[in-house]
């Protein structure tokens, strides 16, 4: 007899861990960055246009497949039609080699909130102190151990008493954190600007690489062709509202990465002017432009820390939603207990990560296409595999079991008020703008297109 699968205690409980897992680095880091670099206003609208069209679509499509079967994203696809288990496969390939170096990523936040706290934030904004740290041998390496262990012992305790009550907790804590730390920047002399660079659309700087980065930005914001919106929607009542749910969830995404833009953009315009190459710094905005930011500004001791406890949040919230879908796979597809799963998933997480934190000093020789380690498993995993996941699932569902498996799952529950959209999105726009992102990222890659 088949064990009954655990579920959220609610509507609200599903919502708030899904929105945990969508509100990671990507929001509070990428899409800031991103924004700077592509004209601010523009780049925010087509965000904002992409995911209520198609990140919903996409989303929808990932939870009501989960719920459907009740299993995670290798037994969802084996249920529908056994032919295609390997993009189950593939694409719990992107939590297993995205977790290592988002961990690495993930202690360097908790390394910068510790110096901040202790009133040391000042030494983070020294000029080389972050190439120095993260070259280091043995303190990235302490800090990515404490933060997978967490994001492990979490998930250890389940889907209601882990996931679930931490979301609740840690989620509303980051949205008042956000909001507090925005509205002080703006009070600064000269942060009205940049809050006009960011909001408003300035179309004249449109650019083929600015849709190209919207649409990418989906993927890293809103947890798609990971496995995980599979998993969540796995644990989801047949009785909830799901394209309300998914609606919710776009919502709170989609909300904090505007605040997050609100926070970071006005203020590197009060510490730049609005420069173009501070704008433009990219990932290095928040472990070196930021501290910068902070110690130039009053009471920056205190907003530094707030800001890299909030930071702190949202990188938890994803990774263990990344453990949570590896869990999920050796459940279903193997009858593994779960505390053994996430003790394994530390260690693996952790030898991975350790090639990933060595590659930036120990094996900074060691290149794979140019690139260091931790920068080429962001590049597979982001721009080579979730792609594919994702085009795979649109075809699979456009063309193989058809999209009424999904539009019926809706309906269960409530009537499915974006349907046509849905269908059109997912069998003819979604699989050119994923073709699209697919290639270029290729072709960037390899330096012969710039966007």
């Amino acid at each position: 007899m088949e064990k009954k699968r655990t579920q959220f205690s609610g509507k609200i409980g599903f919502i708030l861990a899904a929105a945990g897992s969508a509100v990671g680095l990507g929001n509070i880091w990428r899409f800031p960055y991103l924004a700077a670099e592509y004209g601010g206003g523009t780049f925010l609208f087509f965000y904002i246009l992409f995911a209520i069209t198609f990140g919903f679509s996409l989303m929808i499509a990932e939870v009501a497949l989960g719920r459907k079967t009740g299993r995670g994203v290798v037994g969802t696809f084996q249920s529908l039609d056994k032919r295609f288990t390997f993009m189950g496969w593939l694409t719990m390939l992107v939590p297993i080699l995205t977790l290592p170096y988002y961990s690495v990523t993930g202690g360097w936040v908790m390394h910068y909130g510790m110096l901040f706290l202790t009133g040391q934030g000042a030494k983070t904004a020294e000029t080389g102190f972050f190439q120095s740290f993260s070259a280091n041998p043995l303190w990235p390496v302490f800090w990515l151990c404490i933060f997978v262990a967490i994001s492990c012992i979490i998930v250890m305790f389940g889907v209601k008493k882990g996931i679930e009550r931490t979301s609740k907790i840690f989620l509303p804590i980051l949205i008042v954190l956000n909001i507090a730390i925005a509205i002080y920047v703006m009070t600064l002399p000269g942060a009205l600007d940049g809050v006009l660079y960011y909001i408003t659309p300035d179309f004249s700087k449109l650019s083929f690489g600015t849709i190209i980065a919207a649409l990418g930005q989906l993927f890293y914001s809103m947890s798609l062709a990971m496995g995980i919106m599979f998993t969540y929607g796995s644990y989801l009542n047949k009785k909830e509202n799901l394209e309300a749910s998914v609606r919710h969830i776009e919502l709170f995404d989609t909300g904090i990465a505007f605040l997050s833009g609100l926070m970071i953009l006005p203020a590197v315009f009060v510490f730049s002017g609005g420069d173009a190459n501070v704008l433009n710094s990219g990932s290095s905005l928040l472990f070196i432009t930021m501290p910068q930011v902070f110690m130039s500004m009053p009471f920056g001791q205190a907003v530094g820390a707030v800001f890299f406890i909030l930071v702190f949040f949202a990188a938890l919230t994803s990774a263990i939603s990344f453990v949570e879908t590896i869990v999920s796979v050796f459940q279903d597809q193997f009858g593994w207990k779960r505390i053994p799963i996430c003790i394994g998933t530390c260690f693996g997480a952790i030898v991975i990560g350790l090639a990933a934190a060595w590659g930036f000093g120990w094996w900074s020789g060691v290149t794979i296409f140019g690139m260091n380690i931790s920068d080429f498993l962001d590049f597979f995993t982001n721009s080579i595999l979730m792609p594919i996941s994702a085009l795979f699932t649109c075809i699979f569902l456009g063309f193989i079991v058809g999209t009424s498996v999904v539009a019926d799952e809706v309906k269960l529950s409530s009537r499915f008020r974006s349907e046509k959209m849905f269908i059109v999105i997912t069998k003819w726009i979604a699989p050119v703008c994923i073709v699209a992102i697919l290639v270029t990222s290729i072709l960037s890659a390899a330096g012969l297109f710039t966007i």
